[in-house]
């Protein structure tokens, strides 16, 4: 049986980040990718250039195409950068009742630039929120989400906490902004239990993209009926091949190397006895 997971969120003409690693991710992990875009972006290496939102309706009708026609096993929102879009999109997930819905927080992108609204911060916790069944911010996003400035692993677990009490099922924040300079340590709360995960920090500038990319494996895995935790510990092992891996191209952050985790899969296979 074929598995169908939709990515709702911007383009990154650069190819590193947004629907494009979306799209790269579902395709690895072997589970049928579409698209609703709600945004495009003038981007490359070396950061944000432009931002063109699209219409209300043109997400709407995006979605409600596929809706209406092919389903989703699981549904990722990355950048939805208005209050407006925010709510078309939560209207919609509740409308098809799609379940698997992975919330990557999307607010600043990797050279710094704003890709969600302010006001659009306070839908987002009150209208998407609620239907996530895991979020994926790093600690910049989840210090906004909580108003909590995060400089311990106890602040992570507040943290964690209070986004559950926002209506999260599961809450992943990710240790890519650690003071740690040896490894990067995620931190899952499945609203009962902590797990952490823990990988070695590679010294490289390209990591565009990792953030897309890292909820886009949770949210192939969680389409093809694997545990959040089973999706989490994939998405590390995936995200940390793909940074040992990247690709060394542009002038600013390269990207990551979406085929690096199928690539070592394959070889490892072919070495068994």
């Amino acid at each position: 049986m074929m598995r169908k997971a939709l990515t709702i969120a911007g383009s990154d003409s650069g190819g590193g980040a947004g629907i494009q690693a979306d799209l790269k991710t579902f395709q690895e992990l072997a589970v049928f990718g579409m698209s609703a875009v709600t945004a495009v972006t003038a981007q490359n290496t070396l950061g944000v250039h432009a931002v063109y939102p699209m219409t209300v309706e043109a997400v709407a009708k995006q979605i409600q195409a596929l809706g209406e026609d092919m389903g989703a096993d699981a549904v990722k929102t990355g950048m939805l950068f208005s209050a407006e879009i925010i709510k078309t999109v939560s209207d919609c997930i509740k409308k098809y009742r799609w379940k698997n819905v992975v919330v990557d927080p999307v607010m600043i992108a990797k050279g710094g630039a704003s890709l969600l609204q302010q006001e659009a911060i306070f839908a987002m916790k009150n209208d998407i929120l609620p239907l996530a069944e895991v979020i994926t911010p790093n600690i910049p996003e989840a210090e906004v989400l909580t108003g909590l400035k995060i400089q311990t692993f106890e602040d992570k677990q507040e943290a964690a906490l209070r986004l559950c009490d926002l209506g999260v099922r599961n809450v992943v924040i990710k240790g890519g902004h650690d003071e740690n300079e040896n490894t990067s340590t995620d931190l899952l709360f499945d609203g009962k239990e902590f797990h952490t995960f823990t990988s070695k920090r590679i010294p490289t500038k390209n990591t565009h993209g990792t953030g897309c990319t890292f909820s886009a494996v949770i949210t192939a895995e969680l389409a093809k009926g694997f545990t959040v935790y089973d999706a989490v510990s994939t998405a590390k092992d995936f995200i940390q091949a793909a940074i040992e891996d990247g690709i060394a191209i542009g002038h600013g952050h390269g990207p990551t190397n979406h085929w690096a985790y199928r690539k070592r899969k394959y070889f490892k296979e072919v070495a068994r006895p």
